[in-house]
């Protein structure tokens, strides 16, 4: 059984992210800081998806399966009950900052990242 007080401050982040040795690798890197972690290969059911897990951060892909990372973003930030949550945008293009922008996304993070640099925005937004 979790302590409340620990299960509280528990920060949870969801991953999409169509590359399953990312999603393996973001995962272990946010479980060491004590994070629970929700990863999802796909973007189907998007809105469904966040509000069952209801995370404090998101990192969204741009190419997924479904629906675009853009696409995903702009309906995450149209829905009253999910907007507030920060959108990290997190792709391999090399004009990622103007993709973050259109779908909406508080920050963007380059692949491939450096784990630190990984940390240090995750850290920026979950504030531990």
């Amino acid at each position: 059984m979790t302590d409340n007080n620990t299960f509280k401050e528990r920060k949870k982040i969801f991953i999409f992210d169509d590359n399953l040795e990312i999603l393996e690798l973001c995962t272990e890197i946010l479980q060491d800081l004590g994070c629970e972690v929700k990863t999802s290969p796909t973007t189907n059911n998007i809105e469904t998806q966040v509000l069952e897990f209801m995370p404090d951060l998101i990192f969204m892909d741009n190419w997924l399966p479904d629906i675009s990372g853009i696409e995903a973003t702009q309906l995450i930030k149209a829905n009253q009950r999910l907007r507030h949550i920060p959108v990290i945008y997190f792709s391999a293009n090399s004009n990622i900052s103007e993709l973050a922008a259109e779908a909406g996304a508080e920050d963007f993070l380059a692949k491939p990242f450096d784990i630190d640099l990984f940390e240090e925005v995750v850290l920026k937004y979950i504030g531990k």
